[in-house]
């Protein structure tokens, strides 16, 4: 857990605006006004306390985009999106969480100050800098030689003309044309002033141990790769000649600006239309995503040739959970392919698969069809990856009893990374009706499958001693209460905690007199989940939500710290939103509600749901440990070992006895009620 827990603060430093330091940030937050800002983008009407208007995120036909000027945040309770006002721009605008603060920033003329960097610091802000400079220049050299020079115009864009490319799609794209001569870039780089060792760094230049220095990209058409924000920091180059010695592809090498499995080709031109759209087509070739903007699909973008990485997936999971994949029919490509799906299968994804005629691929077929004509044709052919998996490894099975035992555990596997349950069971019903085996058979299978990813053997819990008093879950009950969180689902009852800690961390909630003193202790709202949890020697198995718990403890008895404020400007995009989540309220009961009656608040009720959900969240541990030794009991039955089977029935005694305890100290709890 605690190594997960590093890697997960590691990940937030990357997201952080590390250059903008968090009182500015404060200032920010207190300076944009979140109605201001929607309204200039969404048309807003009062709705109680709050403001509503339609969903700028989805095709929304009743408003369900809800604006509260209290919170400072917005929601979407169709879609689902929303946040604070940092959130808002960052997702209307398509910008990074510091760029979208510069822009509030600018907009209510707050200067942001830049913190001094160390020496290392400069040197690599600067080395990253320089580098983007020279992809900035190379990728401009490359496009004049295309349009201008004339042996740019003669091979390279004779050749895009010829693949049907309009010039506003070439400038687009900023297409562009190396000169076929060893280092003519390198020499007129040289002429610009900049230097050698840059130009190695971003692999514009290939230096031999000769000393001789050669153009990577001689004689090749060049698509530049930019970044989500539009930056180039690679190029793609491919050659015009028939040469088999040549290899038809070269790209820009992995440096400290390119990491190519944290790249799509093409989804700085796509993302807009892919957030409009709700989904994103997926190509292997560069010409493919060309050719598609032209015919006015844009929401598509290429893995290049590569197979899909978790980084790549991550990119498009930003923008749409639902991404449909053209194939040009080849079956060993799409077999080749079936691992990468696989794992966009395990992310969450919606996956569907289009294969397109016979020597068609999507770089032809949109120059043959319009828009409408292609999206037409996806629509009417387009399939779920797992029918579409059966149906083709069925085919190439035959009536061979042998390939078909090895198809049916193949596509058990592409159903058994499903996470959603309800996707899951309908895949598996219909795998069953397919491939005519029993669906019993296969769930069978398919939770072997399952139970062997997630962990390879659940170990064995030692049998714990009958005691005539009642235990401590975090003594003797501790070993039987521990649970591996690969193998559970706490994270509903753990976020019904965090919220609790976000909106009332700091409320004071239980008081008593201490054994020793007459003095009166108190506990705060994240005091006590601590002590609860800390009874029976638990934490929080999400990483996201142990981080928000650690620091609400670091600043609990910090005079004046609000919870609420603090996590809504902290300086992490994911914590930010979910504070922003947690704290969003549909709906506001109006005055006249409470003329005749003094309002209830969730606030009066918290010395009972409190405790409620700590209950809730301890007894889903017990219940996930019962699960775990219900399943070595029949695996014990099975193998009739007798001694085993006594040992587990045993544990689920204790494990029995610990829930017993837990629902009398629950109903035997005294909470003074401030």
């Amino acid at each position: 857990m605690y190594t997960l827990l590093l890697t997960c603060r590691a990940s937030f430093s990357y997201f952080c605006p590390a250059m903008i330091d968090q009182q500015t940030i404060d200032r920010i937050m207190d300076a944009a006004n979140i109605v201001d800002v929607v309204s200039e983008f969404v048309t807003l009407r009062r709705r109680g306390v709050n403001f509503v208007g339609l969903c700028p995120f989805h095709t929304d036909k009743t408003p369900s985009f809800y604006v509260s000027p209290a919170k400072n945040i917005c929601k979407c309770f169709s879609c689902g999106e929303g946040g604070t006002v940092v959130h808002f721009i960052m997702k209307h605008e398509q910008l990074a969480y510091p760029d979208a603060l510069r822009y509030l920033a600018k907009k209510y003329n707050i200067e942001i100050p830049e913190r001094a960097l160390s020496d290392q610091e400069k040197q690599q802000q600067d080395d990253r800098q320089s580098m983007l400079i020279i992809n900035t220049w190379a990728q401009q050299y490359f496009s004049s030689n295309l349009l201008e020079h004339e042996e740019g115009r003669i091979i390279g864009l004779a050749y895009f003309r010829e693949r049907g490319f309009r010039e506003d799609i070439i400038r687009k794209f900023r297409l562009g044309y190396c000169l076929d001569r060893r280092d003519a870039l390198y020499q007129e780089a040289i002429r610009k002033g900049y230097q050698h060792t840059f130009l190695e760094k971003t692999g514009l230049i290939s230096v031999y141990e000769d000393g001789s220095i050669h153009d990577r990209f001689r004689a090749r058409i060049i698509f530049p790769i930019h970044t989500l924000s539009g930056k180039v920091v690679a190029f793609g180059g491919r050659t015009l000649l028939k040469d088999g010695k040549i290899a038809k592809y070269v790209n820009s090498p992995e440096s400290e600006l390119y990491h190519k499995s944290n790249e799509l080709y093409g989804l700085f031109f796509a993302r807009q239309a892919i957030t409009r759209a709700d989904r994103c087509y997926l190509v292997e070739g560069y010409t493919d995503v060309i050719s598609m903007h032209q015919a006015g699909i844009e929401n598509v973008v290429a893995s290049s040739g590569t197979s899909l990485t978790q980084g790549q997936i991550r990119l498009i999971r930003r923008f749409t959970s639902n991404i449909t994949i053209l194939y040009d029919g080849d079956p060993a490509g799409i077999k080749a392919a079936f691992r990468g799906i696989d794992m966009l299968l395990e992310e969450g994804l919606n996956v569907k698969v289009l294969l397109l005629p016979d020597g068609e691929d999507p770089d032809s077929f949109a120059r043959q069809h319009n828009a409408s004509a292609f999206i037409d044709f996806i629509t009417r052919n387009e399939t779920d990856f797992i029918r579409f998996k059966t149906r083709l490894l069925l085919d190439q099975a035959g009536n061979d009893p042998l390939q078909r035992t090895t198809l049916i555990t193949d596509i058990l596997r592409s159903i058994a990374v499903i996470p959603d349950n309800i996707a899951r069971s309908v895949y598996l019903r219909e795998c069953s009706a397919i491939l005519e085996v029993d669906e019993r058979i296969l769930l069978n299978e398919i939770n072997k499958i399952r139970l062997s990813s997630k962990h390879s053997q659940i170990s064995p819990t030692p049998p714990v001693e009958a005691n005539h008093h009642a235990p401590s879950l975090a003594t003797e009950g501790a070993s039987s209460l521990q649970t591996n969180p690969a193998t559970a689902n706490f994270e509903p009852f753990e976020k019904a905690l965090v919220r609790y800690i976000i909106r009332y961390g700091n409320h004071e909630l239980y008081n008593y007199s201490s054994e020793n003193t007459i003095e009166k202790v108190s506990l705060s709202v994240t005091q006590y989940i601590r002590h609860e949890l800390e009874a029976d020697d638990l934490t929080f198995h999400t990483p996201l939500y142990q981080i928000i718990f650690e620091e609400a403890l670091a600043h609990d008895k910090t005079e004046g710290f609000d919870p609420s404020r603090y996590f809504l400007s902290y300086p992490n995009d994911t914590i930010s939103r979910l504070a922003a989540e947690l704290l969003s309220d549909k709906y506001s009961l109006s005055k006249v509600h409470f003329r005749f009656r003094e309002e209830e608040t969730e606030a009066d009720k918290l010395p009972l749901l409190v405790p409620k959900d700590i209950f809730a969240l301890k007894n889903a541990h017990i219940e996930h440990r019962r699960k775990q030794v219900l399943t070595l009991l029949k695996d014990a039955q099975v193998l009739n070992d007798h001694h085993r089977v006594t040992e587990l029935f045993d544990q689920l005694t204790e494990l029995d006895k610990f829930k017993g305890y837990i629902n009398k100290g629950l109903g035997e709890r005294i909470i003074l009620k401030m």
